[in-house]
């Protein structure tokens, strides 16, 4: 995947993530757009370690995968911040 598509995929997860999981958390947009960009290597990672595959491309098991991961860094930025 190219790097536009992945921070495109990365913006997508960050805000469903964002809005899965709301709170206060300080960096705004661009803290998640990170996240969810992040998210979408954790999560592709994690997916190919488990089976389930990784994020490949812009389709919902790759935004999915991202989500996930986005979620897992969303905590545990939330962790490190208390």
């Amino acid at each position: 995947m190219g790097i536009v598509t992945w921070i495109i995929l990365g913006l997508v997860a960050g805000i469903l993530a964002k809005w899965i999981m709301p709170g206060r958390d300080g960096g705004g947009c661009v803290i998640t757009v990170l996240l969810g960009v992040a998210g979408a290597f954790v999560g592709g990672w994690v997916g190919t370690f488990w089976g389930f595959g990784p994020a490949t491309g812009f389709n919902l098991g790759s935004i999915f995968t991202a989500v996930v991961g986005a979620l897992v860094l969303l905590a545990i930025y939330r962790g490190i911040k208390r």
